[in-house]
């Protein structure tokens, strides 16, 4: 059994591999293409993601087994893992502290306008007036996505007396289902997206969903940028037709310097970095690594396993 692992794992790795496992440490996006050719398991994450995919596009028939820390699966050739017949285990969970408090962080920079207040603090202003005065006690939110992360992002929310309402596949302990929540966006102060990226995902919150929001609404993005069309995200923005967006995503990335999103009114830009906010995300990935190792080798069920038909 021959797995290609990252070296930058090897000293969280290496000490708790099992006997008998041929390992081949990849330093380079050239190496793991070589690696995986003959490679049973398949570690191959690099940034950027096109030379994940490119990685996986070159294995060999052996392939059983490929683990990534990405939660989201977008930029991986799903296709490709389905056509070998191997499993694919995802990094849900990871990331989801520090993604599920960067998105109240924008719930509550968005409350009290911290970014003014920032900008008020640079040109060394004092202000008797506070830029954001709206409390989170009896506001409401829609969180778009009620997996690992929005609930955690729900349960920190409530926490500060906001109500919650989610939307799932299943419309699972009161939740909306895919079909219901459009028509509910109007009653919601806080519209969060959660959701997984797929292609049913693809700029499902357009011109007609902004404009069923309330003016007064903010849109908190930590999902994936392509999530939203931008274009009439910055028309309504312009129009000031939603008090504003957090967005931690954008479409592209990174976001060329004379995009217009960056100056659209209100668009508050954190260039994907809710993942990162963190010092314990590799730590985590490989404990969950050697998790899924010793299941895999024992023949037995893994932990986030992907379905490939639906992209998470």
């Amino acid at each position: 059994m021959k797995a290609v692992l990252p070296a930058l794992a090897r000293p969280l790795l290496e000490p708790h591999l099992p006997a008998g496992l041929d390992v081949a440490w990849f330093a380079s996006p050239a190496d793991a293409e070589t690696m995986i050719a003959d490679a049973d398991i398949a570690w191959v994450d690099m940034q950027p993601t096109h030379l994940t995919a490119a990685a996986i596009r070159a294995a060999g028939p052996n392939l059983k087994w490929v683990s990534t820390i990405y939660a989201g699966l977008d930029a991986l050739p799903l296709d490709v893992i389905k056509a070998h017949g191997a499993t694919l285990t995802n990094g849900v969970g990871i990331n989801a502290v520090a993604v599920a408090e960067y998105a109240v962080m924008g719930v509550l920079v968005a409350a009290k306008r911290y970014d003014e207040v920032v900008r008020l603090a640079a040109k060394h202003e004092w202000s008797m007036t506070a830029p954001g005065q709206l409390e989170l006690l009896d506001t409401t939110a829609l969180i778009v996505g009620m997996g690992a992360i929005g609930t955690l992002i729900a349960e920190r929310l409530r926490a500060f007396g906001v109500a919650v309402t989610g939307v799932t596949r299943s419309g699972r302990d009161g939740t909306l289902t895919p079909d219901q929540w459009r028509d509910r966006l109007g009653d919601f102060d806080w519209v969060v997206l959660a959701a997984p990226s797929t292609g049913e995902t693809k700029t499902m919150f357009g011109a007609d969903e902004l404009g069923a929001m309330k003016r007064s609404a903010w849109l908190i993005n930590i999902a994936r940028g392509d999530m939203i069309d931008q274009d009439a995200l910055i028309e309504t923005l312009k129009a000031r037709r939603i008090a504003g967006a957090f967005l931690d995503p954008t479409d592209p990335e990174p976001l060329p310097a004379d995009h217009p999103l960056w100056s659209a009114p209100n668009a508050l830009i954190t260039m994907h970095l809710s993942g990162r906010s963190q010092t314990k995300m590799f730590q985590r990935a490989g404990a969950l690594f050697l998790k899924n190792l010793k299941a895999f080798m024992a023949g037995e069920a893994m932990t986030n396993v992907v379905d490939l038909d639906l992209g998470y």
